[in-house]
């Protein structure tokens, strides 16, 4: 009899477990056929990036993208909100329109930066002056007024505008290696002579607008075709604009030769003082664990030199597709399902350390948190961020994932907690199980990242698709472990720059007031 009741116990056992293994199957199946047969993907990008357009913090277009991310997901049943975190300098860009006026007319291609000073209606139109060779602080305070009534250009002539990779392949071996030896030397001696000057380039607009000029241009490029970096304006009432190496170059040519060229800066922008800026946190709620949490994260706030494809709009299509995909396929999660959209990313994580501030109890409930936040490529990088045991689960609910979106990941466990970069290290440095999912580089570092050239026709679909597909995988699993994750700490290693132990990284307080002082 009680063999009889043993086997009988050991079948219902092994029935219950095939049963689960086969119900894990065929939500990850249904997963795959959703985020395959009816992707969103593409209409998400275009309604993200073409319609609304970058989302700089503090701007109309940000708060616009907000709106549209809480209509979205309600559209789907997901309840959302946007959650006030702080204020920012409030700012919307303009008509942008710079012309060579002088010793010949040319259009050029340039753009004001972010929180620009209005040139006005009438524009303002000078002659360009370069920065001067000087010998010390006080040779650089001697030359200043000569930038009166000037627009002051204050970034080095790039000796060439072609890609290392271009070269690489063109030129012979001895005239790149000459090319690359000019550069680090013209390179070397502009921030020397930066460092002469007192100020670096993040503080000298503001010195060159006190000292009185009447507008400043830059060029920030960075070895790629047309790429250049968009970052912010640092005056307070002058223009700032950044002009493409090619025109840059023609200008500081001419200045050098004596022409004297003088161009017109028509750049509109409005003030709007502070502003109100927020996080989107949408909500799939949890039937028998609903304080704890797996929460699906992207930063939603880009730089305004494009429309934030690569950086981070892809990112942020990959959580709401894969939030689509759950809601449709897992509609009744073990444990409660976030996507936080988190603002101010750019300006220092702002958003999401808001969020874990504000957010203890959600924090200490946290099951994992899954990141995307480096560009338009398939994820092929996960780490353990430092937590002792993150083998385990991870390696568990990557098992459930079919080869073809797992067999390029590289897993490094426990790994290095990361002290910022993005969003999933505020949650980290709150001991919290956060992970990045590190993606493929599709050139992301010269050509997307922070540049004028992020747009909708940089994104990789089909990479995007699997990293949609992998997401919300990796979230059925998460919420379905009959485990809760540990948060146990690896003992780090020794630091190669330092030579010290390294730490884990400190909680820090999020600027709540940006842009204003």
């Amino acid at each position: 009899m009680k063999k009889q009741l043993l086997s009988t116990l050991l079948l219902f056992i092994v029935l219950i477990g095939n049963t689960w293994a086969q119900t894990t199957e065929e939500i990850v199946a249904a997963i795959e056929k959703e985020g395959t047969e009816n992707s969103q993907l593409e209409e998400l990008a275009y309604q993200l990036m073409d319609l609304n357009g970058p989302r700089l913090v503090g701007t109309p277009e940000m708060k616009s993208a907000h709106d549209w991310a809480v209509n979205t997901y309600k559209s789907w049943g997901i309840n959302a909100e946007n959650q006030q975190w702080g204020t920012w300098k409030g700012w919307q860009r303009g008509i942008t329109h710079v012309d060579m006026v002088s010793p010949r007319v040319a259009s050029l291609h340039a753009t004001q930066l972010a929180w620009s000073p209005s040139a006005g209606k009438k524009g303002v139109t000078a002659e360009l002056i370069i920065l001067p060779t000087i010998t010390d602080s006080l040779a650089f305070a001697q030359w200043l007024p000569n930038i009166k009534g000037k627009i002051v250009m204050v970034s080095m002539m790039q000796p060439t505008g072609r890609p290392d990779d271009n070269w690489e392949e063109f030129a012979t071996e001895k005239s790149f290696a000459k090319m690359k030896e000019e550069r680090e030397a013209m390179e070397k001696a502009w921030r020397e002579n930066m460092e002469k000057t007192g100020y670096s380039s993040r503080t000298i607009n503001k010195a060159l607008e006190q000292a009185g000029a009447d507008a400043i241009a830059q060029s920030r490029w960075f070895n790629g075709f047309g790429a250049n970096k968009i970052f912010s304006a640092g005056t307070d009432e002058i223009p700032v604009v950044d002009i493409s190496l090619e025109d840059y170059g023609m200008l500081y040519r001419m200045v050098e030769h004596g022409q004297k060229p003088q161009i017109k800066i028509m750049a509109e922008s409005k003030d709007l003082g502070e502003v109100p800026t927020f996080n989107t946190i949408a909500t799939i709620p949890g039937t028998e664990l609903p304080n704890e949490y797996v929460i699906l994260s992207a930063h939603f706030d880009s730089w305004d030199g494009a429309t934030g494809a690569t950086d981070n709009g892809t990112g942020t299509i990959t959580m709401l597709e894969a939030a689509r995909i759950l809601k449709k396929v897992y509609p009744n999660p073990k444990r409660t399902i976030l996507i936080g959209h988190w603002g101010s990313e750019e300006q220092g994580l702002n958003g999401s350390r808001a969020f874990v501030e504000d957010n203890p109890k959600i924090v200490e409930g946290l099951q994992a948190l899954f990141n995307q936040d480096n560009g338009t490529g398939r994820v092929v990088r996960i780490s353990g961020q430092g937590f002792l045991h993150a083998y385990d689960y991870l390696g568990r609910w990557l098992e459930a994932v079919p080869d073809a979106y797992k067999n390029e990941i590289e897993t490094t466990f426990p790994g290095t907690p990361g002290g910022g970069g993005s969003d999933y290290a505020s949650f980290v440095a709150a001991g919290a199980p956060a992970f990045s999912l590190s993606s493929l580089s599709w050139a992301y570092w010269n050509y997307t990242w922070h540049t004028n050239l992020d747009t909708y026709d940089k994104i990789v679909f089909d990479d995007v698709r699997n990293n949609a597909i992998l997401t919300a995988i990796l979230t059925y699993m998460a919420c379905e472990d009959p485990e809760k994750t540990s948060r146990e700490k690896a003992v780090l290693g020794i630091n190669p720059r330092t030579g010290e132990q390294r730490e884990w990284p400190s909680q820090r307080s999020p600027n709540r007031k940006g842009g204003l002082d």
